[in-house]
């Protein structure tokens, strides 16, 4: 495949060297290119490279470019080189985009498992959807760290969790992954009398083998919506058998802090509030390494938040705030204001319930635009502040499709978009 050169940097290496845009790029040092990990593989931290070039009037060309390792090409690509999302084909029992609501824009029905943005953004992947040929190119290309989604070392299990009869060479490609110096780490999300207990004791132990290879593990409770009709049978967590997971996790963590100096294992900040445990201190978490995962997210947002109460000298406006959120954090919101919320100004938090998805459904992140203003609508504050993980990425949608200047014109007192940062919100706060 030969990739097209929309840009050159002027005067960068490249451009030295003659190459200009409409050139198209077919290899670089002999190796065909796939996509942008092969071109980043092959282009960073190189001193010498050999380009096969396709000119704009259809003449090949062998170019050597010789640079200092750490200069980049200076070359803009066509999309031809853009990763693409390839398609799950798993049928996950706890897979929340088939717990979605019919007629939803098209883009939340889409499902990934694609190990190229698992390297360049952190997604979660089974690697049930990796053939030989593609595992061998992970290999190859050193992709380091990787995000794997485990839920199980029981192959018997993690084939019946994710009705892929693939998902029963995990362990030999872990095994692959490790041999090869690459580093990953774990995402195991638990569904009750499925991969919980014996089966979750099994699991850590099986992947603390793998360490260093395996950097950490968490532990996600099952989502699950109202929408579940002809899916499997699967029971949210309750405060009990939260409990028993975190008994677990601690054992284990203590063993691993003896033997090997990390906790390794990192219960979800959800998994903690269902068990209704206090949250631990930064230290804890080392690092954070899962904190897409959900895992020491409230502590992060708590030390940014407590950190600009302390640091910064503005004066509030005195006024009513209302703060809605998901109900699983209410709790916790209401004790950071308590803490934290500056003098002059009266806070008041108010879970929302989701009726959308169902109400075991309880983070901010999933609220809809139609359950806010149903709930919202008889207000007495004078400002709202809502947390921007309520919208999709451009800020305008809610996940129901309700656009954000309608509940804007619904609600009395003024809305206002704060992005989910605990000194964002201390200074939402301060006006």
């Amino acid at each position: 495949m030969a990739h097209l050169i929309e840009s050159v940097q002027p005067h960068g290496v490249a451009w030295r060297r003659g190459i200009r845009p409409g050139d198209s790029i077919i290899a670089i040092n002999g190796e065909a290119i796939l996509d942008e990990i092969d071109y980043q593989a092959l282009t960073n931290n190189k001193a010498k490279l050999d380009l096969k070039i396709l000119r704009a009037d259809g003449r090949e060309e062998n170019i050597r470019i010789i640079k200092a390792k750490e200069i980049p090409l200076g070359l803009q690509i066509a999309d031809t080189m853009v990763c693409s999302p390839r398609a799950c084909k798993n049928k996950c029992i706890f897979c929340f985009i088939d717990q979605m609501p019919p007629g939803m824009r098209n883009t939340l029905y889409v499902k990934d498992d694609d190990w190229r943005l698992s390297l360049m953004m952190g997604n979660y992947i089974t690697l049930t959807n990796v053939d030989d040929l593609e595992f061998e190119r992970i290999l190859k290309r050193k992709a380091s760290p990787l995000y794997i989604s485990v839920h199980t070392t029981d192959m018997d299990v993690r084939v019946s969790m994710m009705k892929n009869p693939n998902a029963c060479h995990l362990m030999e490609r872990l095994e692959r992954l490790r041999d090869a110096g690459l580093h990953f780490h774990c995402q195991i999300v638990l569904c009750p009398g499925w991969n919980d207990g014996e089966v979750l004791k099994k699991t850590l132990a099986d992947l603390a083998g793998f360490y260093p290879a395996a950097q950490s593990a968490a532990l996600v409770p099952v989502g699950l919506t109202k929408y579940r009709q002809g899916l499997a049978d699967v029971k949210p967590f309750d405060r009990e058998s939260a409990g028993e997971v975190m008994k677990i996790a601690r054992a284990f963590q203590e063993k691993m802090l003896t033997e090997k100096g990390t906790r390794f294992v990192f219960p979800s900040d959800e998994m903690m509030l269902i068990a209704g445990e206090e949250l631990p201190g930064e230290a804890y978490y080392e690092g954070f390494p899962q904190i897409e995962n959900g895992v020491g997210l409230l502590q992060k947002f708590e030390d940014a938040l407590k950190m600009e109460a302390e640091e910064n000298p503005l004066p509030p406006i005195p006024r009513r705030v209302l703060i809605p959120c998901g109900v699983s954090v209410a709790p916790v919101m209401r004790q950071w204001m308590e803490k934290y919320a500056p003098e002059g100004v009266q806070v008041t938090v108010q879970p929302i319930r989701n009726f959308f998805f169902g109400e075991t459904v309880t983070v901010t992140g999933l609220l809809t635009g139609g359950d806010l203003k149903n709930q919202l609508q008889d207000a007495d504050a004078d400002e709202i502040l809502l947390c921007q993980n309520t919208l999709r990425a451009e800020g305008d949608l809610f996940l129901d499709d309700m656009p954000l200047t309608d509940l804007e014109n619904a609600l009395k007192p003024k809305l206002t978009i704060v992005p989910n940062d605990g000194a964002a919100l201390y200074q939402a706060l301060l006006g």
